[in-house]
């Protein structure tokens, strides 16, 4: 986790810089600060319009009575690639428009999936409370109700 912080706020704008560097002198000031300029624009558009999107298929999903698990992870994607679109640089605008355009985001959803799988089944292994029994398991208090499975669309 120390390393990929130290990726995140270190090596990254660094990176950044030299980009903006090279593209600055290659194509000059000017150029180099318009080209930023229109994507932040076309970022701004592009995480309007694909939220909305998101925002529809997210209703559509909870009016058929689905958990709207992809729709949600979508949604967090959009957000996220929005950001960095809106951020200057252009590695950042690289990854922001990974996340926004709906092929590259089927891509990146399963991944991200893959890895927030595995985050959680680690951190519940190794989570230990002040109630967790000696064998690992964990003592919950609680009642029980019965529930109508005969409808299965979630109640409004």
């Amino acid at each position: 986790m120390r390393f990929l912080l130290v990726l995140l706020f270190l090596v990254v704008p660094i990176l950044e810089l030299y980009v903006l560097i090279q593209v600055g002198g290659a194509i000059g000031v000017l150029p180099t600060i318009a080209l930023l300029i229109a994507d932040s624009l076309l970022g701004a558009f592009l995480l309007r319009q694909q939220g909305r999107g998101a925002w529809r298929r997210f209703n559509l999903a909870a009016v058929e009575g689905r958990v709207p698990a992809r729709e949600t992870i979508d949604g967090a994607l959009i957000i996220f690639g929005g950001a960095l679109l809106l951020t200057p640089g252009f590695l950042s605008d690289i990854a922001g428009l990974v996340l926004l355009i709906p092929p590259t985001r089927a891509v990146v959803r399963p991944v991200l999936v893959r890895w927030a799988g595995k985050r959680m089944t680690i951190a519940a292994m190794t989570v230990r409370g002040p109630r967790a029994a000696p064998g690992g398991g964990f003592d919950v208090d609680g009642t029980a109700t019965e529930v109508d499975h005969s409808s299965p669309r979630l109640q409004p």
